[in-house]
């Protein structure tokens, strides 16, 4: 089973996810330049949006390079063991279990590589270290150890979060997880040009007759309407959370909300571009292949008349997905539920699946999973 989602967003001036120039980030698709936030960036504000925690009711896993010197050293400490043999035991047992240490911060101790861990796992390592800390200078011990940790960590998590999006270790394949959860980048459904805001910086205290700024700079930034999609494989999360299916259940629920309400932060400060999704398409299906609707789009929708960039987005994809059923069928679907912030929008394939508000949208899929 899978659940699938569909937004269109449209943000007034914004820079929410930048470039190695600081600039937006943007692609070509339909043989123009579009608008384009990276799947990088929006899973990172799903995963950090406190209602997704708040749902789960789980804390979500910490990716770090800091493993030893701010999360298992402090524990060990805190345990009643020495900060001088805690560093001891952890610069040996961490690149045995785990990853190899970085080279150039041999003082901090810091793994070569991120590392994606539940709170769970956290604990389950500090108690292993510690119920054998008078055999871990045996190496035989050690390897031990190191099995039987990878054992009861292998193919599955606590935390939501990594449930969802899985994570690689080169090191370590035997402790990487499979993705239940794909999302895509984000583009706009429209041409987009990039724009530039010149500012300056006034110096309170400069002198009456000093003229100019204190200082001067630019950014770039856009406004566009996005095409936001992602696919959540049920059985996969099912899985990954070690066959925790009411876990699963409030994971998808807290990924429908959060993916609601995250907005990416860069630049926000500046920009404020705090806007709701305009249009929320769930589908539920019980197989078969996964619909992104970008190619809506391929052909860029303009504006009509006055009516802005996502009247026409939303009814471009309305068109599109009633071609889709049509040709492909529509006996894998179970549930489809349609949220519109603006009544006036013209719908005529999803207009009877509409439901009233965020709750009911989120609870057509949630009941769905677990009919």
């Amino acid at each position: 089973m899978f659940v699938e989602i569909h937004m269109i967003q449209n943000f007034s001036p914004a820079n929410l996810n930048r470039d190695d120039t600081n600039n937006p980030k943007d692609c070509e698709f339909g043989g123009v330049r579009r608008a384009r936030i990276s799947s990088q960036c929006i899973k990172r504000a799903i995963r950090t949006c406190p209602v997704f925690a708040e749902t789960t009711g789980v804390d979500v896993g910490t990716r770090t390079k800091w493993l030893i010197k701010r999360r298992l050293r402090p524990r060990l400490i805190e345990a009643g063991k020495s900060e001088e043999e805690a560093t001891t035991v952890l610069t040996a047992f961490v690149p045995e279990y785990v990853s190899k240490l970085d080279e150039k911060s041999k003082e901090d101790k810091k793994t070569a590589v991120l590392l994606y861990l539940s709170e769970a796992e956290i604990d389950s390592i500090v108690q292993a270290l510690l119920d054998n800390w008078m055999d871990l200078s045996d190496d035989k011990a050690v390897d031990g150890l190191i099995k039987n940790l990878v054992k009861e960590h292998q193919g599955r998590t606590s935390a939501p979060d990594i449930a969802l999006f899985g994570r690689m270790l080169a090191e370590k394949p035997e402790l990487g997880l499979e993705a239940a959860c794909q999302v895509a980048h984000a583009i706009s459904t429209h041409r987009v040009t990039m724009e530039m805001d010149f500012y300056t910086a006034v110096d309170d205290l400069n002198p009456e007759e000093t003229a100019g700024a204190g200082m001067m700079g630019f950014t770039g930034f856009d406004s566009a309407c996005f095409y936001r999609y992602a696919r959540i494989d049920w059985n996969q999360l099912v899985q990954n959370l070690n066959g925790d299916a009411d876990l699963a259940r409030r994971t998808v629920e807290g990924f429908l909300r959060a993916a609601v309400a995250a907005v990416p932060s860069g630049k926000q400060n500046a920009f404020a571009a705090n806007n709701p999704p305009s249009f929320l398409l769930a589908v539920v299906r019980q197989d078969g292949m996964g619909w992104s609707l970008a190619n809506a789009f391929e052909r860029p929708v303009s504006p009509r008349g006055n009516d802005g960039l996502v009247a026409p987005s939303v009814t471009t994809l309305d068109a599109y997905w009633g071609r889709l059923c049509q040709v492909y069928g529509t006996d894998t679907l179970t549930c489809t539920a349609v949220l519109v912030l603006d009544p006036d929008l013209s719908l005529e394939h999803l207009q009877e699946a509409q439901v009233e508000n965020l709750e009911a949208w989120v609870n057509a899929v949630t009941d769905t999973l677990l009919a």
